[in-house]
C-alpha cells in the first residue's frame, strides 16, 4: 500500500492532538521527565485489524512513519499476521493488553532491531505461532541500543528464544513469556538492563539467562520474577534446565524471585564475580537450588527460601577452576532428597563450600544426607561455619579430613537429631571418624571445633 502527503498529514494531525510530534528524546517535561508521546492510531495509516492476510510491508511502513515523528504506533484490538518487523531508533508500538496480537508468518523475527536506541514494545500479544526462528534469534530480538523497553506484553509459542537481547540497556518489565521452546529471556552483553516483575512458564531450557561473551562488568538486576516449570530439552548435566542462569556476568543482582519446578537450578551462577542472590523463594529442584561454580570470585547468598532440591546451596570448583570467596547468610532450606538427574541414588546435601566461605545463620532441616559439607577431598581452604541450625539430618556437618585439606572452624552451631553424626570428618563420600563433637576432633590441626551445642 502506498500513502500520498494528504494521509500523511492527516495521520500526523489527529496525533498532535495528543502531543508534540518529536522524538521522544527531546521532550522534556519540567524536572527533566519525559512527556508523553503522541499516538497514531494504525488504522489511519492502513493497517487492518483481523485482516486475514500477511500485513507485514504496511505494519513496516506505520512503524517506520511513527518512529520518525517520534509517536506511539497504537495497534487496536485484533489480530495482525506480519513477520520481520524491523524497529527503527525511537520505534514505539503499543496495543491493548490481551486484545492485541500479532502473530508471526515468517522471517528470522517478529520484531527486531540493530543499533537502535529508545525502542519500546507494550501491551501486545506476540505469537510465535511455532514458526522457526533463525538461530539464536528471539521472537523479540533487539542488538545494540539504549533505552529499550518491553513492558506488559505477552510471548506465546516462540520456536527459539523468545526475547532476544544483545548489548542491550534498558527494561523488560510485567512480561509474561509462555511455552518457548529454548530460552524465555536471553540477555548477552548487557549494558544496564533491569528485567523485573516478569513471568515465565514452560521454556524449554532455561527460564532467564544473563550471559557475556567474555567474563566482565554486566550488573544487571534480576527482580521479582516469577519463574515456573523450567524443563531441559537440550540435555546434559546442568548446562540447561535451569530457572536462571548467569554466565560470565559479574555483579549481577538476582533478587525476589519466585521459582518453583526446575529440572535443575532454580539460580545457577558459572564463572561469575561478586554475584548477589537474595531473598528468592525457591522450591521443587531437581539438582542444586543455588549454584555458584566454575571459576567464580565473590558471591553473596543471603536469605533465600529452598524447599524441594537435591542441593540446596553449592559453592565449589575451587581446585580445579579457583572458585572462592563467599558468604552464605541467613538463608532457610529443608526437605532435600536422595537423588539428581544423573546420580540417582547421591545423597543430598544443605549447604556445600570448599575455599574462603562464611556460612552463618542457616536454618537447616530434613536432609537425606549432610547438613553442610565443608569440601571435598583436598578442595578446601578457610571455610567458617558458625552460628547454624541444623535438623533432621543424616549428618550434621561433614568436614573433609583428606591429605592436603585445608582450615575450617566449626563453632556455636546447634546440631539436634542427626543420628549418623553431629560432625564428622570424610575423605571424599567416605567417612572416616567418630563424631568429632564428642571427641577426636585433636588428631586434625586444620580443624578448630567449638562450642556447638549437640542434641
Amino acid at each position: 500500500m502506498t500513502f500520498n502527503r494528504r494521509d500523511l498529514f492527516a495521520a500526523f494531525a489527529g496525533a498532535a492532538s495528543a502531543g508534540a510530534a518529536t522524538p521522544a528524546a527531546a521532550r522534556e517535561a519540567f524536572g527533566g521527565a519525559p512527556l508523553p508521546r503522541a499516538e497514531i492510531d494504525a488504522g489511519s495509516l492502513g493497517v487492518r485489524p483481523s485482516a486475514d492476510i500477511d500485513q507485514s510491508a504496511v505494519l513496516q511502513r506505520a512503524i517506520e512513519l511513527a518512529a520518525a515523528g517520534g509517536s506511539v504506533l497504537r495497534l487496536p484490538p485484533g489480530i495482525y499476521r506480519a513477520g520481520g518487523l524491523r524497529l527503527p531508533p525511537h520505534s514505539a508500538i503499543a496495543g491493548v493488553a490481551g486484545s492485541t496480537r500479532l502473530v508471526m508468518t515468517g522471517g528470522p523475527s517478529l520484531l527486531a532491531s540493530a543499533g537502535s536506541d529508545y525502542v519500546s514494545i507494550s501491551d501486545l500479544v506476540l505469537d510465535g505461532d511455532h514458526v522457526a526462528l533463525s538461530e539464536g534469534h528471539g521472537l523479540i530480538h533487539l542488538a545494540q541500543g539504549r533505552s529499550v523497553r518491553v513492558a506488559d506484553c505477552m510471548i506465546v509459542n516462540a520456536a527459539g528464544n523468545g526475547i532476544m537481547l544483545d548489548a542491550i540497556a534498558g527494561e523488560l518489565t510485567g512480561n509474561s513469556v509462555i511455552g518457548a521452546a529454548d530460552y524465555a529471556i536471553f540477555s548477552n552483553n548487557a549494558a544496564g538492563l533491569r528485567i523485573a516483575g516478569n513471568t515465565v512458564r514452560d521454556a524449554g531450557n532455561t527460564g532467564i539467562a544473563v550471559w557475556r561473551s567474555a567474563p566482565g562488568d554486566d550488573g544487571t538486576l534480576v527482580a521479582d520474577n516469577r519463574i515456573e516449570d523450567t524443563k531441559n530439552r537440550s540435555g546434559g548435566n546442568g548446562q540447561w534446565g535451569n530457572a536462571i542462569s548467569v554466565f560470565r556476568a559479574d555483579n549481577v543482582v538476582v533478587r525476589g524471585n519466585r521459582i518453583r519446578n526446575a529440572a535443575y537450578s532454580a539460580v545457577r551462577g558459572n564463572t561469575v564475580a561478586n554475584i548477589q542472590i537474595a531473598g528468592n523463594t525457591c522450591s521443587g529442584l531437581g539438582e542444586t537450588a543455588l549454584y555458584v561454580e566454575f571459576g567464580f570470585n565473590g558471591a553473596v547468598i543471603a536469605n533465600n527460601i529452598v524447599d524441594g532440591a537435591a542441593v540446596g546451596v553449592s559453592i565449589t570448583n575451587f581446585k580445579d577452576h579457583g572458585g572462592r570467596l563467599a558468604v552464605v547468610q541467613g538463608n532457610l532450606i529443608r526437605n532435600l532428597h536422595r537423588g539428581r538427574p544423573d546420580r540417582p541414588d547421591v545423597e543430598a546435601i544443605g549447604i556445600s563450600a570448599e575455599a574462603d566461605a562464611a556460612l552463618s545463620g542457616n536454618v537447616i532441616e530434613n536432609v537425606k544426607g549432610p547438613a553442610i559439607l565443608a569440601g571435598w577431598g583436598p578442595s578446601l581452604r578457610d571455610v567458617a561455619i558458625t552460628g547454624n541450625l541444623v535438623r533432621g539430618a543424616d549428618v550434621g556437618i561433614a568436614v573433609s579430613v583428606a591429605p592436603e585439606a585445608g582450615t575450617v572452624l566449626i563453632a556455636n552451631n546447634l546440631i539436634a537429631d542427626a543420628p549418623l553424626g553431629a560432625i564428622v570428618g570424610r575423605e571424599w563420600d567416605k567417612t572416616v571418624t567418630g563424631d568429632l563433637s564428642k571427641e577426636g576432633a585433636s588428631r586434625y590441626a586444620q580443624l578448630s571445633i567449638d562450642g556447638n551445642r549437640v542434641r
